[in-house]
């Protein structure tokens, strides 16, 4: 029977392992990693992220089916990464560690099974932070100024 996985599981995995944005910090600025402003990285981040996202994340970052529910793998379905989503919630650095290097090496997790690829050997560096631009600068005003404060409290 497979290990019954659970959003709360992960997030908790994500806390304990103390990546509370410290994590491949590269820019302490309030504003983070991401650049949702600049219009060249958002455009290269849009088709990097149809490329290499949106067949599990959704076309309009809308995710899959009964995300926060494990399928019958026992893996947790694409999250939404727009704003009635899980994403906002976690710092730059976070994002682009799970990104780059997936969930099971940044929370020190090693028998987590996902379908989430990990793209370190797939993007660059500025490849992962346009996609993650790009889908930043899809959220509404309030939930980046939220995400800002997440940020800013690293």
């Amino acid at each position: 029977m497979p290990k019954v996985v659970t959003l709360a599981t992960i997030l908790s995995g994500l806390l304990a392992a103390g990546l509370g944005g410290m994590l491949y910090a590269r820019d302490r600025s309030p504003a983070g990693l991401l650049r949702p402003d600049d219009k060249a990285i958002v455009a290269q981040g849009k088709i990097i992220y149809a490329e290499q996202c949106a067949s599990c994340h959704g076309d309009n970052l809308e995710g899959q089916p009964n995300w926060r529910e494990a399928n019958e793998k026992g893996r947790l379905p694409a999250p939404p990464h727009d704003e009635t989503g899980h994403t906002w919630h976690h710092a730059d650095e976070v994002l682009f560690g799970v990104t780059k290097y997936g969930l099971a090496q940044i929370a020190n997790m090693p028998d987590y099974q996902t379908d989430m690829p990990v793209f370190k050997d797939v993007l660059s560096d500025e490849e992962i932070t346009a996609a993650l631009s790009y889908i930043k600068s899809r959220w509404p005003a309030q939930i980046r100024q939220m995400h800002d404060q997440r940020n800013a409290m690293k």
